[in-house]
């Protein structure tokens, strides 16, 4: 049925276009796939659609959202660091394919590349290469690995998920408190939590 595809473009849509780490999108995918004994390649398909549509509304909201609540100052600084990684051409590019094909939270990096302004078109070729391998994987694995749907809801609260949860905030963290200008300019570490902008 046309609708259990299309609860797996929202699934995954609204997994990705918060910008907050949630569980990876794969899981929504895996579940649906498996509940409704769907085709593999079209849940695969649709998910890692909904995923892109939800990371290229996070790039366009975020810029917006960041300065309502960081400082001037947090916001020039992730900008910097992202004119930095535009300047590395293909090698930027390169670093965000493997990023993405390992089971990383995407979350951080685009809220760093919306916060930075990054041009979609930058990122989301190499991210939809990446996200459609890792997902395909994850999908795979899931219907193999799992036969029944306990299993996969037990998934989404295994050790992996939760420290990739962990992980995503440290990213996410280093972001927005490293102070990006004094690491790349003077190679000195320095860590900021003024970055909220005061009511």
């Amino acid at each position: 049925m046309w609708w259990q595809y299309l609860l797996v473009f929202i699934g995954s849509f609204l997994f990705d276009v918060l910008p907050f780490p949630l569980p990876p999108a794969f899981t929504i995918m895996v579940f649906l796939q498996i509940l409704y004994g769907l085709n593999i390649w079209w849940v695969v398909a649709i998910g890692v659609t909904g995923s892109i549509v939800g990371r290229y509304l996070l790039t366009l909201y975020i810029p917006l959202f960041a300065d309502r609540i960081f400082k001037k100052s947090k916001n020039e600084d992730v900008q910097f660091l992202g004119d930095k990684m535009r300047e590395s051409g293909w090698k930027g590019q390169i670093a965000i394919l493997a990023y993405t094909l390992l089971p990383l939270p995407t979350t951080p990096l685009f809220v760093a590349s919306g916060i930075a302004r990054l041009n979609s078109a930058y990122f989301i070729p190499v991210f939809f290469v990446g996200k459609f391998t890792s997902d395909a994987i994850s999908v795979h694995l899931g219907k193999y690995v799992s036969e029944n749907t306990e299993s996969i809801i037990a998934l989404g609260f295994s050790w992996k998920s939760i420290s990739s949860l962990i992980l995503a905030l440290i990213i996410l963290s280093a972001v927005l408190f490293i102070d990006w200008r004094s690491l790349i300019q003077k190679k000195k570490f320095v860590l900021n939590f003024r970055i909220w902008k005061k009511s």
